[in-house]
């Protein structure tokens, strides 16, 4: 039995992971460094620890603070959520070591898929579609020409460790591939500490679709269907939905069967995503594994109607699964943005600082996963996402449509957000119309990142709430000046001193 849960994370996916525990009457315990003392992850869970300073390698990254912390609370388990250690074997390893048990998939999975290259021939062994490139480390100059010279240009260099991606570069021309895989060696050794790359031939105008992935500990595997992830901004996305309008239902079962083999080929246990390239004429590649719940779950939720933090849990305490494949259905389709406190007109800054107001939206289909509130301040140490806003229709049309009047409600300011640019994307013409694949962005860059002759919404509200303030203001000063005989105000400084003045404004 698993009856009190350590979440081994932050933010919003802290706060999730501790509502379906609540939900499964599981306690939890949550662990927050210095600048998190405050934070919402910290107020609700059923007891926290202090485990380090602010800067993530010590604190969520610290594997014997937080393994300190659970053993200290009697904790059963270890949820890691997604990113810091979420996929990392030698942390999962430690968990068992002491005894505990980890929400996710065994060691030798996350060290399998977790590096590109043992993936790339662990899926062909499968038989599961990779995209045609190398199966090792370049190992020279030399080693590259000639693999350029078999494939083809134009290829993607990419990091064997990595992820997010760091260490990737494209190479259209034989003028760029030495610089670029010096670039992406470089970049690879300073964020992975493992500076390998590999090569693939780039697939042209591609769509990033992910397939949704359960198992336990009996071999049984069903998957929930694909995610549309091809709205990106350098590697990493930004909106995602379900389904995807290029699918069809006989390409979903070919792929969602490639997607469990790829999962079987590790003995797979909990939930999981493996990741496709799809090309304009429906051939489909395997990209990578995630061994670990993705930012983006919430959108198969909404359709599938199955939370996947249970599922999770359910797992990884030895239950079977409760569905089988022939029980999976989609109903309706959802939409996720991923709102971060950025500056888009800035190439995507973080936008750190306290936030002055907030107003979440609500209403029919509408879900806010959010971890800020008012006067909460947003780091610089962590990922800058404030919140996940998902919405849920009969169709897509009506998806998107809640996601723009969602987006219109949602009001934050002190810091700049993605709301705005994320507003411009829903409704562009192609992607109203399912028009777009990963290069979607830089394609519509025009248009996207035009500058705006008037001020923006948020800037509009701040103005008002100023004015308002000032009218007010103005009104009060009025009362407590009034106007002598000879149009002059009588000072105020003087009959009550500024003391009581300043205790009355």
């Amino acid at each position: 039995m698993i009856k009190k849960i350590l979440i081994a994370n932050r933010g919003e996916i802290a706060l999730r992971i501790i509502r379906s525990s609540r939900e499964m009457q599981i306690q939890t315990v949550s662990v927050y460094s210095d600048i998190d003392r405050h934070a919402m992850h910290v107020r609700l869970a059923d007891e926290a620890y202090h485990i380090g300073p602010s800067p993530s390698a010590d604190s969520y990254l610290n594997m014997d603070r937080i393994l300190e912390a659970a053993l200290q609370a009697g904790a059963d388990a270890i949820h890691p959520g997604y990113g810091f250690l979420s996929e990392n074997a030698e942390f999962a390893e430690k968990v068992k070591a002491a005894g505990l048990i980890f929400i996710g998939p065994n060691p030798t999975a996350i060290r399998t898929m977790g590096d590109k290259i043992t993936a790339r021939k662990t899926m062909i062994a499968a038989g599961v579609p990779v995209v045609p490139g190398t199966e090792h480390i370049i190992k020279d100059e030399a080693d590259a020409n000639e693999i350029v010279r078999k494939i083809g240009l134009p290829i993607m260099l990419k990091a064997s460790a990595g992820g997010g991606g760091k260490g990737m570069r494209l190479v259209h021309t034989k003028e760029e591939l030495m610089p670029s895989l010096r670039a992406a060696k470089s970049e690879a050794g300073a964020a992975f500490g493992n500076d390998a790359v590999y090569i693939e031939r780039y697939i042209e105008s591609p769509h990033h679709i992910e397939f949704q992935i359960l198992g336990d500990q009996y071999g049984n595997y069903v998957h929930l269907g694909e995610r549309e992830c091809s709205v990106q901004r350098r590697h990493q996305k930004v909106i995602e939905e379900t389904p995807c309008v290029l699918m069809t239902p006989e390409l979903r079962e070919e792929m969602g069967e490639q997607a469990i083999a790829a999962a079987r080929s590790v003995h797979y246990e909990g939930a999981g995503t493996v990741e496709f390239l799809v090309d304009n004429k429906g051939n489909y590649y395997f990209l990578e594994m995630n061994t670990r719940l993705q930012v983006e779950h919430p959108v198969t939720e909404q359709v599938i109607g199955i939370d996947l933090v249970k599922e999770q849990i359910r797992v990884a305490r030895g239950e079977k699964l409760a569905i089988t494949q022939d029980q999976v259905i989609q109903r309706g389709h959802s939409v996720e943005c991923r709102i971060y406190a950025e500056d888009p007109d800035n190439n995507f800054m973080p936008s750190p600082g306290k936030i002055l107001k907030m107003r979440e939206p609500y209403g029919p289909g509408v879900r806010v996963d959010g971890y800020v509130y008012e006067g909460f301040e947003i780091p610089i140490y962590y990922d800058p996402m404030i919140s996940k806003l998902v919405t849920y229709g009969a169709s897509r049309e009506e998806a998107i449509q809640r996601m723009i009047r969602a987006l219109d409600e949602y009001q934050i300011t002190g810091v700049k957000t993605s709301i705005p640019f994320l507003k411009k994307i829903l409704k562009n013409k192609d992607f109203r119309e399912g028009n777009y694949n990963t290069h979607f962005i830089s394609t519509h860059q025009e248009e996207l990142f035009a500058k705006e002759a008037s001020s923006t919404e948020q800037e509009m509200e701040e103005l008002a709430a100023v004015t308002a303030l000032l009218e007010y203001l103005e009104e009060r000063k009025s009362k407590i000046f009034p106007p002598n005989g000879s149009g002059k105000k009588h000072s105020m400084w003087k009959e009550i001193g500024r003391k009581k003045a300043m205790t009355r404004l």
